[in-house]
């Protein structure tokens, strides 16, 4: 094909398709502009529309992507808000500062779901681009403090779940050992409850007594043993005078 027909051919197709990319440029501008009119009355969701369909005629539109973002945000669409703040930023590569202001926007996004680590390389980002900006550099600074409040909440609860368990611990043993400790009482009770063992020197009063006793017998019964001698003498001293 001859070299002049087809340099003919491509000027004819860039003829076609550069006004139809002009025209969506311009049709992206005027919802662009329509778009900007609703966020200014605070009218987030009509805005969010008109800032779409922008971004649907002109994909790298950085206003009309920086712009859905800020009205996503309004409505509480995080996730979506996000999205669009990093197209944003893939398409800004010539001012930091804007790509500055998108990462900032980013670590309000996420710091409202919580996402509190996220949200702290946000700011470090925004202030990696821009470090004059003073409301990412404190933001930066809160959420900071929020992290350390939560490891240090984290540690108590640690703590208090450890003190718990070792709290359970220590009833479960006790738990365990009552039972030995009723068992040793109960015996301790049979002990104390028997006759206590008798020592030498009671043994020897108690042999003492016993001898003492019978020889008080053996002289009481040598007593009336005498007696009874003396009285069956006389008796019989009687009858012989009687006989």
């Amino acid at each position: 094909m001859n070299k002049y027909l087809i340099k003919y051919i491509m000027f004819l197709i860039m003829g076609i398709m550069l006004p139809a990319a002009l025209s969506a440029q311009k049709d992206a501008r005027k919802n662009i502009r329509k778009g900007n009119k609703e966020y200014q009355q605070e009218k987030f969701s009509e805005a969010a529309k008109f800032y779409g369909n922008a971004v649907e005629e002109n994909a790298a539109s950085k206003e009309g992507n920086f712009n859905y973002g800020n009205a996503l945000y309004r409505q509480k669409e995080w996730d979506q808000a996000v999205e669009k703040y990093n197209h944003y930023i893939a398409l800004e590569q010539e001012k930091p500062e804007d790509a500055s202001a998108a990462w900032h926007n980013i670590g309000n996004a996420t710091l409202q779901k919580k996402d509190l680590q996220n949200a702290m390389e946000a700011y470090k980002m925004a202030l990696r681009l821009n470090p004059r900006d003073d409301e990412a550099r404190y933001n930066l600074a809160v959420v900071q403090k929020m992290l350390q409040d939560q490891e240090d909440q984290d540690q108590q609860d640690d703590q208090q779940d450890q003190q718990q368990d070792d709290q359970q611990k220590d009833q479960q043993q006790q738990e365990q050992q009552q039972p030995q400790n009723d068992q040793n009482k109960e015996k301790k009770a049979e002990e104390s409850q028997q006759p206590e063992q008798m020592s030498r020197d009671n043994a020897r009063q108690l042999l003492q007594a016993i001898e003492q006793d019978e020889r008080e017998t053996q002289e009481k019964v040598q007593q009336i043993k005498a007696k009874e001698r003396e009285q069956q003498a006389e008796n019989n001293r009687r009858n012989n005078k009687n006989w």
